[in-house]
C-alpha cells in the first residue's frame, strides 16, 4: 500500500492489477479485472466516509404526461399532464447520491429567497445536518430546470437561472464554511454547472484549503472554467467537454486519448477520468498510463444525472481509501444503473453491490 499526493492510502485492485500490463501514452489498456472482494469492502466502508459537496444547487422539476395529437396552433405536441415531481439536481444531486449510497454528506452552495429555494430545502427532507453550507442570496433565483416528459421521452426543457458569478461576500461565506468543515471530511467535491457559484477565486481557495489538509478534491467541470481547476486531484469531464477544453477535434479513441493527456498535463492533476456514455470511461493517470473502463449499462433510458452519480460514487470510494482505478470501476457501475432509469435518480449501496455481483 502506498500513498497519493494528498497522503491518502492507495489500494491496488489485487493480483490481477499487479500482473496486467499498464496502458501507456498513445494507447489505452483495458483496466485489469478488479478484485470484487476489495470493491465490496469499499462499499461496506461508505458509512464511515464524509464528503463535502460545493457547487451549483439545482431543483429538477419534472412534468409527466402523454401525447396523442399535435397542436393546431403550432407544430408542437400537446402534452396531457398526469403528474409532476421535484428532485435534487446539480451539486444537490451529488449530495443526494452520496447519502443514498450510505455515506455522510454536507452541501454548500447558493439558493434564492424564492419558492424554488424553499422546495429544494424541502426535498432535502430532515437531513438538516447537511444544510449548514446552503446560503440564501435574495438577489438571484434558485436554479430550476423543468423537463416535460411524455412516454418516457423528454419533449422540452426550460430553465430559470442566474449565471452571473456570485459576489465576493457570498464567496467568502462559502470559503469560511468549507474551512470550518475540513477536520470532519475525507473528500471534497466541486460540482460546477456554470451557474455562478464556482469562480476562479473560489477554486483557488478550495484547492489551497484541500492541500493544507491533504484532502482529495474531485471536480465535475465545465469547459469554460477549466483554467480554474489547476492542482485538483481528479477532474471528470464527459468526452465532449474534454475534447473541447483541450482543443481537440473528433470524438474517437485517438481524440479522447489526446484530450486526456493534454488536460492532465495542463492542470497538473493526478488523474483525468473521462466519461464516454455507451463507451464507458477512460482514465488518465499521472504516470502517463491510459485505461479503458467498458460500459456496464444494459439499457439507456436517460443520462440525466449520471455524471452526478459517478462523481458521488468516486468521491465515496476515494474517501474510503480506494485507488482511483477501483473508484472508477465503482463509479462506472453506479452510472450504469442510473441511466436505466428515467429522470434524475440515485443508487443505493445494495444496488451497487448487486451490480458487481452480476458483472
Amino acid at each position: 500500500m502506498g500513498t497519493n499526493r494528498q497522503g491518502h492510502p492507495v489500494i491496488k485492485s489485487g493480483a490481477a492489477a499487479a500482473k496486467s500490463p499498464r496502458g501507456r501514452t498513445g494507447e489505452a489498456g483495458r483496466l485489469p479485472a478488479p478484485d470484487m472482494r476489495t470493491l465490496r469492502g469499499h462499499i461496506a466502508k461508505f458509512p464511515q466516509a464524509t464528503v463535502l459537496v460545493v457547487g451549483d444547487l439545482i431543483l429538477d422539476h419534472y412534468i409527466w404526461g402523454k401525447v396523442s395529437r399535435i397542436s393546431p396552433e403550432a407544430p408542437v405536441p400537446i402534452v396531457h399532464v398526469s403528474s409532476e415531481s421535484l428532485k435534487l439536481g446539480g451539486a444537490a444531486n451529488v449530495y443526494n447520491n452520496i447519502v443514498s449510497l450510505g455515506g455522510r454528506a454536507d452541501l454548500c452552495g447558493i439558493i434564492g429567497s424564492d419558492e424554488g429555494g424553499r422546495q429544494l430545502l424541502k426535498e432535502m427532507g430532515t437531513r438538516r445536518h447537511g444544510r449548514g453550507g446552503v446560503v440564501i442570496d435574495p438577489d438571484r433565483p434558485t436554479t430550476r430546470k423543468t423537463r416535460v416528459i411524455a412516454h418516457n421521452q423528454q419533449i422540452v426543457r426550460y430553465d430559470v437561472e442566474g449565471r452571473a458569478d456570485i459576489s465576493a461576500h457570498y464567496q467568502q461565506r462559502i470559503t469560511r464554511y468549507v474551512e470550518s468543515r475540513l477536520r470532519d471530511i475525507s473528500c471534497l467535491v466541486v460540482s460546477d454547472y456554470a451557474k455562478g457559484v464556482v469562480t476562479a477565486a473560489l477554486m483557488a481557495d478550495l484547492t489551497r484549503l484541500a492541500a493544507l489538509r491533504r484532502i482529495p478534491i474531485i471536480v465535475d467541470p465545465k469547459v469554460e472554467h477549466f483554467s480554474y481547476y489547476k492542482g485538483v486531484t481528479v477532474v471528470t469531464p464527459n468526452h465532449l467537454e474534454a475534447t473541447q477544453a483541450a482543443g481537440v477535434h473528433g470524438d474517437n479513441d485517438q481524440a479522447v486519448n489526446q484530450a486526456g493527456d493534454i488536460l492532465r498535463q495542463r492542470l497538473g492533476c493526478e488523474c483525468v477520468l473521462i466519461t464516454r456514455g455507451e463507451k464507458g470511461m477512460s482514465l488518465f493517470e499521472s504516470n502517463g498510463s491510459h485505461w479503458h473502463v467498458p460500459t456496464v449499462a444494459r439499457q439507456v433510458y436517460d443520462v440525466t444525472g449520471a455524471g452526478d452519480t459517478a462523481i458521488g460514487t468516486l468521491a465515496l470510494a476515494m474517501a474510503t481509501g480506494a485507488s482511483i482505478r477501483d473508484g472508477a470501476i465503482l463509479a462506472n457501475h453506479a452510472a450504469g444503473i442510473v441511466v436505466g432509469m428515467v429522470g434524475t435518480a440515485t443508487v443505493t449501496a445494495q444496488q451497487l453491490t448487486e451490480a458487481l455481483t452480476h458483472a
